[in-house]
Formats: C-alpha cells, sequence, structure tokens
C-alpha cells in the first residue's frame, strides 16, 4: 500500500513539472508593467475612500 502512494506522489510531481514547462511564463517588462499598472490602481482606490471617509465624517459633523 505504502509504495503505491509513492508511486503515485512521484508520479503527480512528474506531471506538475511537465506542466509548468508548458507554461508561458511572463517577460519582465509585462510583469513590469502589470505592477505598476496594479500599485496605480491601489493609490486610486486608496485614494477615493479617503475622500469618501472625508466626506462622510464632514456630513456626521453637520448634523452633531
Amino acid at each position: 500500500m505504502k509504495n503505491n502512494t509513492k508511486k503515485k506522489k512521484s508520479n503527480y510531481f512528474k506531471e506538475v513539472g511537465k506542466e509548468l514547462k508548458k507554461v508561458k511564463w511572463p517577460e519582465k517588462k509585462e510583469v513590469l508593467k502589470y505592477t505598476i499598472s496594479t500599485v496605480i490602481f491601489v493609490v486610486v482606490v486608496v485614494g477615493f475612500f479617503i475622500l469618501l471617509n472625508m466626506g462622510m465624517s464632514g456630513l456626521k459633523g453637520m448634523f452633531n
């Protein structure tokens, strides 16, 4: 039983290795471009929520 489990695990990792060789990995320029885009998007969304929070706080202060 144990020997069969070892074969299955070994076969699984061999198959994973074969599949990873088929993957088209992004180039350095692509990774940099997508990283910068993501950071800019996150900064814009954070800014939006900061402004929204400040607006809500201002509205709350007007009615207290």
